[in-house]
């Protein structure tokens, strides 16, 4: 499984990325050491969207806090990059599909990284992963 990561990014040249205590969602607290991630740099924070993809050198999940009922699991990784995105993706070109059911890439990356503006790591369909690869 392929997975993708929207977060602030200093550097989006950069030849590694480091996240800390990152939010989960749809799947991405699965992720392992060697997994492919797309790297996004969130427009919330100044970024551009897609910049890179890279493969996960170092993960570690973060313990709960006792005496919260309700709490997105999170993750510490590390991610050696692999390529620059050689195209842009980010809101303004997914924000138009948003018919939530149609099955296609760009709408379940819409849905998983826009629908709610959190940075997070999520989990991807081969389908998007195939689709995101276009970009490099």
């Amino acid at each position: 499984m392929a997975y993708a990561i929207k977060a602030a990014i200093r550097d989006p040249q950069a030849k590694t990325f480091a996240f800390t205590a990152q939010k989960t969602m749809y799947g991405g607290k699965h992720i392992a050491k060697g997994d492919t991630v797309f790297v996004f740099a969130s427009e919330n924070e100044g970024g551009q969207g897609l910049i890179a993809r890279g493969v996960v050198t170092s993960v570690e999940a973060i313990a709960k806090k006792h005496g919260i009922a309700r709490q997105t699991p999170r993750v510490s990784r590390s991610i050696e990059r692999t390529a620059l995105a050689k195209r842009p993706l980010g809101r303004r070109e997914l924000k138009h599909f948003a018919n939530w059911n149609d099955g296609w890439p760009e709408t379940e990356l819409n849905f998983k990284f826009y629908r709610q503006a959190t940075n997070k790591i999520v989990g991807i369909s081969d389908e998007a992963a195939a689709f995101l690869g276009e970009f490099f």
